[in-house]
């Protein structure tokens, strides 16, 4: 699955050399990390969501989440500081190339009436973040073993200065933008 890394060496960093115009390979923008998070707001209805929201980010990256807590109170949403509010992942190196490589090849493909990503949500600085509805679209989670649907964010943190920058990056690692 080392195909990604493979390709960003051999055709991303020429072809955003040339682009863009550098004069050294270290300013070409790659990939720093993906974080995917599940936020549950059933917590309060439903303590063993945690649980399964758990054991449904580890099959899909390979990697253990760690529970996020609430920040501070909010009586409108009946949330009190420091309570387990949902789990991320951070994803970085060969772990990270995979779940890009799965993502953009085997699991965007299977969302229903999937016609490309937006390019729109760039937060300025290189960055690039997406929600996902339903957990799923992944090949290892199974139909019958789900107990709810999830939905998740995840984020790709890149060394791009410019949003310019990091969408021709992410296009020539292969993620499908909307023509």
């Amino acid at each position: 699955m080392e195909k990604l890394k493979e390709q960003y060496e051999k055709e991303v960093v020429p072809a955003l050399m040339k682009k863009f115009e550098y004069k050294s390979v270290m300013q070409v923008p790659k990939l720093e990390k993906i974080v995917i998070n599940i936020g549950l707001g059933d917590i309060k209805d439903n303590p063993k969501a945690l649980d399964n929201a758990i054991s449904d980010l580890t099959q899909i990256t390979g990697q253990k989440p760690i529970v996020t807590k609430a920040r501070k109170s909010i009586a409108a949403f009946k949330l009190r500081e420091g309570v387990n509010v949902g789990c991320k992942v951070t994803l970085r190196s060969s772990k990270m190339y995979d779940f890009a490589y799965k993502l953009f090849n085997v699991a965007l493909p299977r969302v229903r009436d999937f016609r490309g990503l937006s390019k729109n949500s760039f937060d300025g600085k290189g960055n690039y973040s997406l929600g996902i509805k339903e957990q799923l679209i992944f090949p290892e989670i199974e139909y019958d073993k789900i107990d709810k649907l999830r939905g998740m964010d995840i984020i790709f943190v890149t060394t791009a200065k410019t949003d310019e920058e990091a969408k021709e990056l992410l296009t020539l690692l292969g993620m499908p933008f909307r023509v």
